[in-house]
């Protein structure tokens, strides 16, 4: 299987594992919120706060279908990079709110991780292509 068919298969994972899980939080917040690693689910009002993440997880995920759907690659590799802050952010919280240490780095760190890996293996792809396509092609005399 060829770096691009990799690329795109783990950047098609992402994509659905970050859209199952916001749907999951705006659809069945009360269900999902203790996965996240926080010591206590809001109560309240603050339930909205989970809403909130499943709805900023959809639109991240959706952002990253339309890039690999319309084949732009290196916009895709650096949506990749960049969308890894937000599960680093939720990393960073857990840890700030003495969450879950497993959870912090076993869910949240792991997955911004990996994002990052594919998102630089998805530049190097577009690197190397733009890289063939500017080298001029020997014609016959």
């Amino acid at each position: 299987m060829s770096l691009r068919k990799i690329n795109t298969v783990l950047a098609a994972a992402f994509i659905l594992f970050i859209l199952w899980f916001g749907t999951e939080y705006i659809l069945r917040p009360e269900t999902v919120a203790p996965g996240f690693g926080l010591p206590s689910r809001p109560s309240g009002d603050g339930g909205g706060f989970l809403v909130v993440k499943g709805i900023r997880d959809v639109v991240l995920a959706l952002v990253l279908g339309v890039l690999l759907v319309t084949g732009h690659r290196r916009a895709l590799g650096w949506a990749l990079l960049v969308e890894a802050l937000a599960a680093y952010g939720d990393m960073g919280n857990v840890l700030a709110h003495h969450g879950s240490l497993a959870t912090a780095l076993g869910v949240h760190c792991l997955t911004a991780t990996l994002m990052v890996v594919n998102g630089l293996l998805i530049m190097r792809e577009t690197r190397s292509v733009a890289a063939a396509a500017a080298r001029p092609v020997p014609q016959p005399a």
